[in-house]
Parts: structure tokens; C-alpha cells; sequence
């Protein structure tokens, strides 16, 4: 079930997995408050969506990535 929700390639699921511990380790070295926390939520975003390879955004657009 959880394969035909997938809408993510490989590639971009590799991405967003880097960027999103990338963006963790920036919000915990170098910002704190509002900032710290804003960027901890993308970056758990990112890691969720690169775990599952679904990203709702790119259903509301039509958007896939996954070849057919």
C-alpha cells in the first residue's frame, strides 16, 4: 500500500534526507528561538518525506518523480 502513495525517485529522496540533516545540524549550531525551530520542522519534513517518498505537496500539484 504504502508503494503506490510513493511519488519521490530515489535521487530526490536521497536529497531531501541530506538537506534535512544538513538543516538540522544548522539549526542546532547556529540559531536558537523562533528560527531554531522553524528550521527544525522543515528538516524533519524532509527527513519524513525522504523516509516515506511521499510528498504531499507534490500530490496537491500533480507532481511525481517515480518513473512509470
Amino acid at each position: 500500500m504504502l508503494k503506490k502513495l510513493q511519488n519521490e525517485n530515489q535521487l530526490d529522496r536521497i536529497i531531501r534526507f541530506i538537506a534535512g540533516l544538513i538543516l538540522g545540524f544548522v539549526a542546532y549550531s547556529y540559531f536558537s528561538g523562533i528560527t531554531q525551530t522553524v528550521l527544525y520542522v522543515v528538516a524533519f519534513i524532509a527527513l519524513f518525506t525522504s523516509v516515506t517518498g511521499f510528498c504531499l505537496l507534490y500530490k496537491i500539484f500533480g507532481i511525481s518523480t517515480l518513473k512509470k
